[in-house]
C-alpha cells in the first residue's frame, strides 16, 4: 500500500478541511486527475493525485479538518491493483457508469455545509443538472421546526481564530475624520480613490505600510505598498492582496479588483491571492455604518475604513454654508508601533488626497 498525504499548499499552511472527494474507494485514477477539493484559509483548492493507481482506502471524511502532512489517501499497489485497473477500465466500457456525485460548485458546496443541507437532498435545475445557489435557497426557505446550532468551517472557521488572537495582540487605536467630496462626479469610482489615497498616505507615512515584529519590537517599513481589499460574501470575509498598487494606474486596479470579487463568488482565490498584504482597506460603507473600530491583522499596524457617503452643511471658503457629500474615515492603528501624531499625518494625506480633483 502507498499512502498519499496532503501535500504542503503553500504560504505555510498547517491544515486544510475537506469539501469534497471527487473519487470513490475501489475507482482506478491518472496523474494529475483531481481526487479532492480542500479549503486552506478561505481559498478552495483541488489536489490532483500524484500517480496512477487503485484507490484503496479514503482516510479522511468530507468536513473533517486534516493536518498538512497527515494520509488521505491510500493506493493499492501490486498485480492485484494492476488487475483492478484493468478491470475497472474494461467494465468502464459495458458497464453503466456509477452514480456521480452532485454537481455544484465550490461555493454552493460551501453554502450547502453552511445551511446544513445534504446535496444529495436537493433538486438541480441548472445546465447539466448542477445544483445553483438558488435551489439552496429553496430548500433553506422550507419551514423548519428548531433552530440548529451550526459549527463554523471554512472562512468563518479561519476568520474567529485569526480576529481572537489580533485582538489579543495589538493595542488597537482609531482615529475618525472624514473628506469633502462634493467635487468628485457622480460616476467616481469610489475603490480606486480610496486606493489611491492609501497610496498618498503610505508615501507620507511610511510607518504605517509596515510589518511590526511584537517579539523583536522591531518596525519593518515595507518596500511596496501591498493594499488587502477586504470583501464580504455569504461564506465570509476575503482579503485578497492588490499588489504593489503603487506602480499600477487606477484602471490596472479596477480590473483586478473585478477578478477579485469574481475569485471570491466563485471560491476560486488561491491561497497567494490572499496572502502579504501590508496595509487593508475597508469600503464598509458600500453596505452600512459611518465610523467603526477595526481589528489588524498582524504583522500589519494599520486599516483604513470608509464609510457610507451621506450629505452635511459644510461651510466653504468663501463663508456660504451648503450640503457637501462626505466620505467617514476610520484609520485604526497599531499604538505599540505607530503614536498618534504619525497615524494622525497619515490620516491627513489620505483625506487630502481624496480631496484633490486636480488629478
Amino acid at each position: 500500500m502507498t499512502m498519499f498525504v496532503l501535500p504542503d499548499l503553500g504560504e505555510g499552511l498547517q491544515e486544510a478541511e475537506i469539501v469534497s472527494w471527487h473519487v470513490a474507494e475501489g475507482d482506478h485514477v491518472v496523474v494529475n486527475q483531481p481526487l479532492v477539493a480542500v479549503e486552506t484559509e478561505k481559498a478552495v483548492v483541488e489536489v490532483p493525485s500524484p500517480q496512477a493507481g487503485h484507490i484503496a482506502k479514503l482516510l479522511a471524511n468530507v468536513g473533517e479538518r486534516v493536518k498538512v502532512g497527515a494520509p488521505i489517501v491510500e493506493f493499492e499497489e501490486g498485480r492485484h491493483a494492476e488487475r483492478a485497473a484493468i478491470v475497472g477500465d474494461l467494465l468502464g466500457t459495458i458497464e453503466p457508469a456509477k452514480s456521480a456525485p452532485p454537481r455544484a460548485s465550490p461555493a454552493v458546496r460551501a453554502r450547502a455545509r453552511e445551511l446544513g443541507i445534504d446535496l444529495a437532498s436537493v433538486t438541480p435545475t441548472g445546465p447539466r443538472g448542477t445544483i445553483l445557489l438558488a435551489d439552496l435557497q429553496a430548500v433553506a426557505s422550507r419551514p423548519i421546526t428548531r433552530a440548529t446550532p451550526q459549527t463554523l468551517r471554512g472562512a468563518r472557521y479561519t476568520m474567529a481564530i485569526n480576529m481572537a488572537l489580533a485582538w489579543r495582540e495589538v493595542a488597537h487605536a482609531t482615529l475618525h475624520d472624514e473628506a469633502d467630496i462634493e467635487t468628485w462626479p457622480a460616476e467616481e469610482d469610489v475603490t480606486c480613490r480610496l486606493v489611491r489615497a492609501v497610496v498618498a498616505g503610505c508615501k507620507s507615512e511610511p510607518a504605517l505600510n509596515a510589518s511590526f515584529d511584537a517579539a523583536s519590537l522591531l518596525l519593518r517599513e515595507n518596500p511596496t505598498v501591498d493594499v488587502g481589499l477586504a470583501i464580504d460574501s455569504p461564506e465570509g470575509l476575503f482579503v485578497p492582496v492588490l499588489r504593489d498598487a503603487a506602480s499600477a494606474a487606477p484602471r490596472d486596479w479596477r480590473r483586478k479588483i473585478n477578478t477579485f470579487k469574481h475569485a471570491v463568488a466563485e471560491r476560486s482565490l488561491s491561497p497567494a491571492d490572499l496572502r502579504g498584504a501590508t496595509i487593508t482597506l475597508s469600503n464598509f460603507g458600500t453596505i452600512a455604518g459611518r465610523h467603526a473600530a477595526l481589528i489588524i491583522m498582524p504583522p500589519q499596524v494599520a486599516i483604513l475604513g470608509a464609510g457610507r457617503i451621506t450629505a452635511r452643511p459644510i461651510r466653504s471658503a468663501d463663508g456660504p454654508i451648503a450640503l457637501h457629500r462626505t466620505l467617514p474615515l476610520s484609520l485604526t492603528f497599531d499604538h505599540r508601533a505607530i503614536t498618534g501624531g504619525i497615524a494622525a499625518r497619515f490620516l491627513r494625506a489620505v483625506i487630502t488626497d481624496l480631496m484633490d480633483s486636480s488629478r
